[in-house]
């Protein structure tokens, strides 16, 4: 069993996070869903969301990101969507985690202010081709960040044009065979680093 620490995407904790925490828990894994917005979501309106991130500010966040770990064993796996993906991202840069799980979303060190990726330290990347906001030069820049720690930077990518492809409740976005093989792939990596 491993310990998951989940952080949502700009939109804030939604179906997508909760149906991704309830097939880690089927798995046997304990997952804290980090609830950075305090119950607020945005439903699909990315534009909304993305005016309450910058008006609370990425520093804040960052801070909530680092205090709703606080009591996770080291060891856990930082998981997060999109924008959640860069909060996993910070939390494995000041905590001791076993593996990283970015889904839809990445950021190179310098745009986080971190020195560099941990040491050996794994992850995961999952992006669709079509993804309209993916950025394959920040995708390209971490890998290299991660490649410079020694460690191994695995990138899986689905032939889908959803950004949160995996939210059922965003069905423009939705691909239900993609969103299967991601939870595979993800539960293998899990295993992998926390064996």
């Amino acid at each position: 069993m491993a310990s998951i620490a989940l952080f949502h995407s700009v939109l804030g904790v939604r179906q997508g996070v909760t149906d991704a925490a309830g097939r880690f828990r089927a798995a046997g894994h304990d997952v804290l869903v980090v609830d950075q917005y305090d119950g607020r979501a945005f439903g699909d309106d990315y534009a909304r969301a993305g005016a309450f991130v910058e008006e609370v500010g990425f520093p804040a966040l960052m801070a909530r990101a680092e205090d709703a770990v606080r009591h996770l064993p080291d060891g856990f796996v930082a998981a997060g969507f999109s924008n959640g993906a860069g909060m996993a991202e910070h939390v494995a840069t000041r905590r001791r985690c076993g593996g990283v799980l970015l889904f839809s979303g990445a950021l190179p060190m310098a745009v986080l202010g971190a020195a560099g990726w941990p040491a050996g330290l794994p992850a995961q990347l999952h992006r669709a081709t079509g993804d309209p906001l993916a950025s394959p030069e920040w995708d390209a820049a971490l890998a290299a960040d991660v490649a410079a720690a020694g460690a191994e930077l695995e990138v899986c990518t689905y032939d889908t044009a959803g950004h949160l492809f995996t939210d059922a409740g965003l069905p423009a976005e939705y691909d239900p065979a993609a969103t299967e093989l991601l939870f595979g792939r993800a539960l293998e990596f899990i295993a992998r680093v926390t064996a």
